[in-house]
């Protein structure tokens, strides 16, 4: 039997109109579903505590870590409390430009174009040592993947950790003289010390070498790096660094934090470098895995290093003339 035109259009309409009714259903329920990061971090730490709960566990296990972790504590050490009472030229607003409903995403590029960047005041040449107001600490594997474990998981991604005098003095990527790190409160009141200072000699590692890069190629150079305990610094500037908060930005995977740039006479801001990651989405087991998060631009991944370096321009040793 054949079929008329007429009926063949009206059965080619009816079809696209299913065709859309399904996906406009399909797509509603998969808005439905979606979970923000921090939903999905609340059900996978719950999910690992019950499991924990449900079996007997065999001597000395440990089980669910994670779910024991609680949030970072800014104000938990002198250092800490310190960072978060400086105030900066250019603080974040109390309105973060949040908008309900906004996805991670949208948020996300929101405050990576307002207000993440590097915002240099004034820089100064010939700086020959500086003082690291507050060390960083290695986070766990537990930590890196817990949503709220870590203070500033932008600047462990991109700050130093171990070896900061590698970095600060060891040529051919160290550029100054010295640097200077607090003692931990313990070895101060034992051995009234109250920092450890790095500084350049050649003579300190005598036959002991390292491997650096210089114009692209790998060398091996003198090591010439040795430390000292004193009783006190003689840093004229220093820097450190602290988590930025804003409304919701946890519960969609998103983390700020600031270094702060300081002359230490003065009290004066002479830099603040900012910026922002986005986790959450990772397919482990709570979706949050802070070393690879997303960073706010090509900007963004330039090293604490890198930037002091600009602003606090080293005095030019031996070994960089």
């Amino acid at each position: 039997m054949k079929m008329r035109s007429d009926q063949i259009v009206r059965g080619i309409i009816v079809v696209g109109l299913l065709l859309v009714t399904m996906m406009v259903t399909s797509e509603a329920g998969l808005l439905g579903k979606e979970e923000t990061p921090g939903e999905r971090f609340r059900k996978a730490i719950e999910k690992v505590r019950l499991s924990c709960e449900s079996r007997k566990l065999a001597p000395g296990e440990v089980c669910g870590a994670v779910t024991n972790l609680k949030p970072a504590d800014p104000l938990a050490t002198e250092e800490g409390r310190f960072a978060h009472s400086i105030r900066i030229p250019n603080p974040v607003p109390e309105d973060s430009g949040y908008k309900p409903g906004m996805t991670p995403e949208q948020y996300f590029e929101h405050l990576c174009k307002t207000e993440a960047g590097e915002f240099i005041y004034k820089t100064v040449e010939n700086v020959e040592g500086l003082l690291q107001l507050r060390p960083r600490e290695n986070p766990t594997d537990y930590e890196l993947e817990h949503l709220y474990a870590v203070e500033d998981p932008y600047g462990h991604s991109v700050g130093v950790r171990d070896h900061p005098e590698e970095y600060f003095v060891q040529p051919a990527i160290g550029k100054y003289q010295f640097l200077e790190i607090p003692l931990p409160e313990r070895s101060r009141a034992s051995e009234e010390r109250m920092y450890l200072r790095f500084y350049r000699d050649k003579n300190a590692r005598a036959g002991k070498d390292y491997q650096t890069a210089i114009n692209g190629k790998f060398v091996r150079v003198p090591y010439v790096v040795g430390k000292v305990k004193v009783p006190s610094s003689q840093s004229r500037y220093g820097y450190t660094w602290r988590g930025v908060g804003r409304p919701h930005d946890r519960r969609l995977g998103i983390a700020g934090g600031e270094l702060i740039i300081l002359d230490l006479r003065t009290n004066e801001v002479l830099a603040v470098r900012r910026g922002f990651v986005r986790s959450g989405y990772m397919r482990n087991m709570t979706g949050v895995w802070w070393l690879t998060a997303q960073k706010c631009s090509k900007e963004s991944l330039k090293t604490d290093v890198q930037f002091i370096n600009q602003v606090l321009r080293p005095v030019l040793g031996a070994e960089e003339r």
